[in-house]
């Protein structure tokens, strides 16, 4: 984040309702069927955050980020909530890391944002990665293809699951990527946004394009990917790890061009995406970049009665200042047993302490690998080996 300029962002687990209302749009999945809301003490109607891109955008007009101009980028890390059936990949309580760069319209600023999450995927070692791109089109063209849309699929309504039949009406763009329909042939022949795009929104899918062919990134443009989301306009991307099968989507996000004014500020341009960070760690585990390998302490301090264990915590408080992995033994155990854990613990050096060391101000070094053992002051202890 800070090589690109991201600086983080913390808002609220729960918001006012109406923000996801307006913000995502009723007649969405994600308002309709997967929100977690409860009315509070005060009669407010609350929601725990099913997205965190509407409320970036209310903190980011409460709070005037706009008000030195130009674009603000900003990243986020935490908890989001949806009802939903939960499976491999797609919990109730999510964790996403995102980002959203609000008060630019260039198509550059989507190219950096695709890259962005590219390199930060690939930077985690994650091969198998599909990028694939589409637009959603803007205020102006999208209405024209929502009729060509409605006009197709309602000769095939009652070929169409019951959410799908709802669709129609209310958000057919969604019939493109329904997981129940998406495979039967009449959706597959739909219209195709193509044809419908005004100038403005032709050539900025067009310069994302070729910005992302200079930054030497292959991608697929795919017609279908329209996000689940109402307020995406112009550019949509995903990122998806293959081997994760139908859940493979790791990464996705787009422009949202109207969002800032639907919430109550001025026209702002805005891009973003969000990663399910549950979905990296199973896509990790797959490629098994996840086998840590465990940090042992470099020191473990074995101490014998009152005085000594006072004298090892003064010097495991000094270990750990000079930023040292020190342990100790907190159970009183024998020397023996002490030792032993020592040695499990993986620990370079032991420190015997006894009320010898406690007089004379010295400690009983051991090195474990080699069973080497001197007497020495502390001082010189933490000169010669460390």
């Amino acid at each position: 984040m800070q090589n690109y300029g991201y600086e983080e962002i913390r808002t609220p687990i729960f918001e006012h309702t109406e923000l996801f209302k307006r913000g995502i749009g009723e007649g969405t999945d994600v308002v309709d069927k997967e929100m977690y809301t409860f009315i509070d003490k005060g009669e407010r109607s609350i929601t725990l955050r099913p997205e965190n891109t509407a409320s970036v955008v209310r903190a980011y007009l409460q709070n005037k980020l706009y008000a030195d101009g130009g674009l603000v980028k900003l990243f986020y890390i935490g908890s989001m909530f949806r009802y939903d059936r939960p499976q491999a990949g797609r919990l109730r309580e999510f964790h996403q890391f995102g980002v959203e760069a609000l008060g630019e319209k260039n198509p550059a600023v989507d190219a950096e944002i695709i890259l962005l999450a590219w390199d930060f995927l690939k930077s985690l070692g994650l091969e198998d990665l599909k990028l694939k791109i589409n637009t959603v089109g803007c205020p102006k063209c999208r209405p024209i293809y929502r009729q060509k849309l409605q006009e197709y699929f309602s000769e095939y309504k009652d070929e169409l699951c019951g959410d799908c039949q709802k669709r129609i009406e209310k958000n057919p763009l969604r019939l493109l990527d329904c997981k129940v329909d998406g495979e039967k042939h009449f959706v597959e022949d739909a219209p195709k946004i193509e044809t419908c795009l005004c100038d403005d929104c032709r050539e900025h899918f067009n310069k994302v394009q070729k910005f992302l062919k200079a930054a030497k990134i292959d991608f697929e443009i795919n017609s279908r990917l329209v996000r689940g989301l109402d307020y995406y306009t112009k550019t949509a991307f995903e990122i998806q790890y293959t081997p994760l099968g139908s859940q493979s989507a790791v990464a996705g996000g787009g422009r949202y061009d109207g969002l800032v004014e639907e919430i109550g500020g001025n026209p702002t341009p805005g891009i973003g995406f969000a990663m399910g960070i549950e979905r990296i760690l199973i896509a990790l585990e797959k490629q098994n970049l996840l086998q840590q390998k465990k940090v042992s302490p470099k020191i473990f301090i074995a101490a014998q009665g009152e005085s000594a264990e006072i004298y090892s915590f003064e010097i495991l408080t000094e270990l750990r200042r000079k930023n040292i992995f020190a342990e100790t033994d907190f159970a009183k155990r024998s020397l023996k047993a002490q030792m032993k854990q020592a040695a499990k613990s993986g620990a370079k050096f032991a420190l015997i302490l006894g009320e010898d060391e406690v007089n004379s101000s010295t400690v009983t070094v051991k090195n474990l690998e080699t069973s080497e053992q001197e007497k020495i002051s502390l001082q010189d202890f933490l000169t010669k080996y460390l």
